[in-house]
């Protein structure tokens, strides 16, 4: 792409509703059913004669995802027909929402939402090497669609968008958002553009599965809109839906893009119309919504001083934060908070990815470990070791730092004795540092805590070393 073009995109984000049941039907909402056409019912599988009925728990929780986004909840709303055919949607229509969606605008991440709306999902097909196979589990479970105004500009904020509404929507507990199975799924509407305050054509793509490839698909499609631009072919970019394909990362072109009229949308006249400022209680929803994530880094970054890096962490993993918080409101002053956070981030996290068997500390032999580095009773090295080993068992770091003689020695005159053997018998090393080799006082600095088993203060070795080999 030669020429400077203007990127303008807008997100369509489907998500599975947590719910007991699907949306019409009593059929079980199990997205982790392996065995096909298990949870089915004549209702999801469009049988003549079968009647829907309306999941009130589905609505209340996108009534909470619009209330969330700070959008306006409509107070009539009704169901309508898509009419299209395809193998995984049995009744060659989708019960969906159009003029008269749950949620109108909203916003997240400084990106205006368009509208919140609530369908069923479709059923799935899968393609054996001798058969293919339609599984109709997923057919009618709660899908809420989140469609964006086109004021994105990159796929970096594409990203950020929906990592941030897929936090959102994990912190109301409405939907686990499981890209690897399914559970949320984006799709990009793309344009391009030499002039800023026009639209360029616009491309949907699809079958997109992690917020990396949504990123890598709309870069790639992006580069590709340009290219043709750039050669005078602006006519072969056509309004259509790609695909991404993950191995060769490239889009391909699935089919003409349909306009609304193609579906031929009409209110589903077996489904009634609902007032719901009647039917919910609204204020009382707004007033059960829990933190959510942009209102819990502010606290973090209020309360406890932790850098961003470590608030992240929190942000993604409630189960941690929820054992961070408990840690700070035990520890006496932000600076232990600070030490806290850095070996749970660094150190903690990474040992329980590496050991199977690690778990989170007892808070308070945790607690007991970072006094101790914070009044010098353990140096920072030691405090690490104890800590590799505090995840695999429980025990006072306290009385293990005392029974192995781990306890950090301040003595001058035990340090300068162990100080001179060493210095002693590494003569060339001293006479190096000497002549100016500043590397070689880190050669005692190691040796001295290999012999005092980390236990000795770096800071009063240091000091110690210098005065001994001058």
């Amino acid at each position: 792409m030669k020429n400077t073009y203007y990127t303008t995109i807008g997100l369509e984000i489907h998500a599975e509703l947590k719910t007991n049941s699907k949306m019409f039907c009593a059929c079980k909402n199990n997205p982790d059913e392996e065995e096909a056409n298990r949870n089915i019912c004549p209702v999801c599988m469009a049988h003549p004669g079968t009647l829907p009925v309306i999941n009130k728990k589905a609505v209340e929780n996108v009534i909470r995802v619009g209330l969330a986004l700070n959008g306006e909840i409509a107070d009539f709303t009704e169901f309508d027909r898509k009419n299209y055919f395809y193998p995984d949607i049995p009744k060659a229509y989708q019960i969906s929402q159009y003029k008269y969606p749950i949620v109108k605008g909203g916003t997240l991440k400084g990106v205006d939402i368009t509208r919140i709306h609530l369908e069923e999902d479709t059923a799935t097909s899968k393609h054996e090497k001798n058969y293919s196979l339609v599984d109709f589990n997923r057919a009618g479970v709660p899908l809420m669609e989140l469609v964006t105004e086109p004021v994105i500009h990159s796929p970096e904020e594409a990203g950020i968008f929906a990592r941030e509404l897929q936090l959102t929507l994990q912190y109301l507990c409405v939907s686990d958002a499981n890209m690897e199975k399914g559970e949320m799924r984006v799709e990009l509407n793309i344009s391009i553009s030499p002039d800023k305050d026009v639209f360029g054509t616009k491309v949907e793509v699809k079958n997109i599965n992690s917020f990396k490839a949504m990123e890598k698909a709309a870069r790639f499609e992006i580069e590709r809109m340009g290219a043709l631009l750039d050669e005078g072919k602006g006519n072969e970019i056509v309004q259509e839906t790609r695909g991404w394909d993950e191995t060769k990362g490239i889009t391909f072109s699935q089919r003409k893009k349909e306009n609304s009229e193609d579906y031929r949308y009409f209110p589903d006249p077996d489904l009634p119309k609902l007032s719901l400022h009647t039917l919910f209680d609204l204020g009382n929803i707004k007033e059960t919504l829990p933190m959510l994530p942009e209102e819990k880094r502010a606290l973090y970054a209020e309360k406890y001083g932790i850098k961003l890096e470590d608030i992240e962490v929190y942000i993604n993993d409630n189960t941690l934060a929820s054992w961070f918080e408990g840690v700070a409101d035990m520890l006496s002053n932000k600076e232990s908070i600070i030490l806290a956070s850095n070996y749970i981030t660094s150190d903690i996290v990474g040992l329980l990815k590496k050991e199977s068997d690690a778990k989170l500390p007892h808070k308070e032999h945790f607690i007991e470990l970072v006094n101790m580095v914070s009044s010098g009773e353990l140096n920072s090295r030691v405090a690490k070791d104890i800590l590799a080993l505090l995840v695999m068992k429980d025990f006072s770091p306290k009385e293990y730092a005392e029974e192995h003689g781990l306890i950090q020695k301040n003595d001058e005159e035990y340090l300068k004795e162990i100080a001179q053997k060493i210095i002693d018998a590494n003569p060339a090393v001293a006479e190096e540092y000497k002549a100016g080799k500043e590397a070689s006082l880190m050669f005692f600095v190691g040796q001295m805590m290999k012999e005092t088993k980390g236990s000795a203060n770096p800071t009063v070795t240091k000091e110690l070393l210098i005065k001994l080999l001058k």
